[in-house]
């Protein structure tokens, strides 16, 4: 059976590609959208991105894909990683892996991004990478798919 993944962003990460591109790179969103699905139809896995800038909708998408049964989730939180308890708890509400990414390097930027209130009740964290942060956490969850 094809491993079934939910690829979550939050706020502004549709502006990849705009925002400070010397940060977060200079192709767009659709770009990131097309390379994670081209890498998942290699890899012979299934794959859902969504985007919001709305708190509430990220926990929806985490209990949609409880409901749907998802392998595992790839989490960009954007701003709410830092302070967000909600989503937080929301990840422990949920028994799929939940895969924290950034695509810039947190710990490199200003104090209070350094801080991750939902870094502990991940399974794992990558970050620092621009798109490719994306690609290593989906073969991260083929891995651990494998092992079970």
């Amino acid at each position: 059976m094809k491993k079934n993944f939910l690829i979550i962003n939050g706020p502004n990460i549709n502006l990849t590609g705009f925002r400070e591109p010397e940060v977060y790179g200079y192709r767009s969103y659709l770009d990131l959208v097309n390379i994670i699905k081209g890498y998942c139809k290699a890899k012979n896995c299934k794959v859902k991105v969504v985007q919001t800038n709305h708190e509430g909708r990220i926990i929806d998408f985490m209990q949609y894909a409880l409901l749907k049964r998802y392998n595992g989730i790839i989490l960009n939180a954007g701003a709410f990683t830092h302070y967000s308890y909600a989503i937080r708890d929301a990840i422990t509400s949920i028994d799929i892996p939940v895969i924290e990414v950034h695509m810039s390097n947190i710990q490199e930027r200003e104090d209070f991004r350094k801080i991750s209130v939902i870094s502990e009740v991940c399974m794992k964290t990558f970050q620092g990478k621009k798109f490719q942060s994306y690609l290593d956490a989906i073969e991260f969850l083929l891995k651990l798919e494998d092992k079970e």
